[in-house]
């Protein structure tokens, strides 16, 4: 694969409260002329609220519009969400459009824990509704601190799901790193889900992390783009092509697309979400310092 830099879509500015910075996990959906990116924009506190910024479908870097307040916001106390919420999958489910998020809650023997919740909209990602204020995807054995939806898809009568999940933290660089790797699920009604699932993208050679798994079709069936972290590397992008979207075979190699020299994503590059539009693959990433800057977009040139 070939791809071009299209540009950098600029981050919250910082004007309210609750959004401070950055345009975290950049989660696309095509509206006529416009493809609504939603982010999570932080506050001071690094809090993280779901907003969106709509960008234009034929210049993608070109910003129409941004929301100024915040489609979803943080949980109520002693939520599993209250400590921040960011985007991750959007899908249309008849009249209404369903957001899984990741719900964070701050810890106290450990840095934090991360959790799916699901919210509706019926006005195209203006507002957003807590399905439930417990999380879809909670803790279970050996996903006890990180179990969050990243790709879901219509999948025979029912649907099936790639997430992160994992149960520890490991001490590296300058704070203590969570593991976790992708795994894949099924659900009848995409709300109820079994108790675990299906390690499908394991740890590579030195990796503490990989995640945000984005599940698209393409190759020999289906493309999944995501990050990976080595205690010496921040978050790189990284490729899988799978058949049947259950054995999947990585080939970081084919992907193509790596740091910039110097810039917005000169340091890390991670978050990865793709969307074809009138015949144009494009992809919409962080790059350092989890997307403080805004978000990356680039667009697909050769096979």
């Amino acid at each position: 694969m070939r791809w071009r830099r299209l540009g950098l879509v600029p981050g919250a500015d910082g004007t309210a409260p609750w959004a401070a910075h950055s345009a975290l996990q950049p989660t696309p959906l095509l509206l006529s002329d416009v493809i609504r990116l939603f982010v999570g924009f932080r506050d001071g506190a690094g809090r993280s609220s779901v907003a969106f910024i709509d960008v234009d479908a034929e210049q993608p870097a070109r910003v129409r519009r941004v929301a100024d307040v915040p489609a979803l916001a943080p949980g109520r106390p002693g939520g599993f969400d209250q400590d921040g919420v960011v985007p991750c999958a959007v899908v249309r489910c008849g009249t209404v459009l369903r957001l899984y998020y990741a719900g964070y809650e701050r810890g106290r023997d450990v840095r934090f824990r991360v959790f799916g919740g699901v919210a509706e909209s019926d006005d195209d990602g203006e507002t957003f509704t807590r399905v439930l204020e417990t999380p879809v995807t909670p803790a279970t054995p050996g996903e006890s601190l990180f179990r969050v939806i990243h790709s879901i898809r219509r999948h025979g009568d029912g649907w099936r799901a790639w997430y992160g999940g994992g149960d520890g933290f490991i001490a590296g660089g300058d704070s203590t790193r969570p593991v976790y790797d992708i795994r894949c699920m099924d659900s009848a009604d995409g709300i109820t889900f079994p108790a675990s699932g299906r390690v499908v993208v394991e740890l590579g050679a030195g990796e503490y992390r990989v995640g945000r798994p984005f599940v698209v079709e393409g190759g020999p069936g289906l493309q999944m783009f995501f990050g990976a972290s080595t205690d010496r590397e921040d978050y790189r992008l990284a490729y899988a092509e799978s058949v049947d979207g259950d054995e999947w075979v990585r080939r970081d190699a084919d992907l193509g697309f790596d740091r910039a020299p110097a810039g917005f994503d000169s340091q890390a590059m991670g978050y990865p979400a793709v969307l074809d539009v009138d015949g144009r693959r494009l992809m919409f990433y962080n790059g350092n310092d989890f997307g403080r800057d805004g978000v990356g977009v680039a667009v697909l040139e050769g096979p």
